[in-house]
């Protein structure tokens, strides 16, 4: 692979990831709003604009660097390429019907990035079906652009959705799961709380997220080209 090609599928998962997480920051800060906690909505982060939702660290630094990672070692894909936003801040004291509000809100993310792979499948499964990509379509000089950003779009939001439904803190899968755990749990929810991250990191690195990924993203395929 080419260093302009790199840079330009690089660009393109950039502007992908920036969205895909936008989404999901903005998804939850509209919930906790909904819910009557104005925190988030007072500080702008009931937007897209990427800026109000970017986190150095977790959207830019380490996206690219494990983006450029795996293509200059010829394997894009062997290393994760998860990002994560600025956390939305809430105040849980204001919300009304607690226990629904922070399932709600946790979910509202997941949620945000679910509806976009979907309605980003159903654009790409019209244009396969059309042959505006293919065989003289009117985006057939465009066909390979298009289609890298439409896969991005698909497998990024897909891949974020399940990632924060992992039941680990600070995923939002943690924080739904603390909604249904009973008191004689709370020892163990603590010791999550504290070694969560930790855990987290141990699963990224042994490759379980790859295992959980690849059977979600042959079903994709799967939709896509059924």
């Amino acid at each position: 692979m080419g260093g302009s090609e790199i840079i330009a599928q690089l660009l393109v998962y950039m502007v992908v990831l920036l969205f895909a997480v936008s989404a999901h920051e903005a998804a939850h800060a509209w919930m906790s709003d909904k819910f009557g906690d104005d925190t988030a909505r007072l500080l702008g982060r009931v937007t897209l604009n990427p800026v109000a939702h970017t986190d150095p660290l977790g959207t830019l630094v380490l996206p690219i660097a494990s983006f450029l990672l795996s293509a200059v070692g010829g394997a894009l894909g062997s290393i994760p390429l998860i990002g994560w936003g600025k956390p939305t801040p809430i105040n849980p004291l204001l919300w009304r019907k607690k226990d629904l509000a922070n399932v709600m809100v946790s979910a509202a993310g997941i949620m945000a990035n679910i509806l976009i792979a979907i309605t980003f499948i159903i654009i790409f499964k019209i244009l396969l079906r059309t042959s505006l990509l293919y065989q003289g379509g009117s985006l057939e000089s465009v066909a390979e652009p298009i289609v890298l950003f439409m896969s991005y779009m698909i497998y990024m939001n897909a891949s974020l959705a399940v990632f924060n439904l992992l039941p680990f803190p600070p995923l939002d899968g943690s924080k739904i799961l603390e909604t249904f755990l009973p008191a004689s749990m709370q020892p163990v929810w603590e010791m999550l709380e504290q070694y969560g991250f930790i855990i987290l990191m141990a699963v990224i690195y042994f490759g379980l997220l790859r295992a959980i990924f690849t059977p979600i993203r042959r079903f994709i395929d799967f939709l896509i080209f059924v």
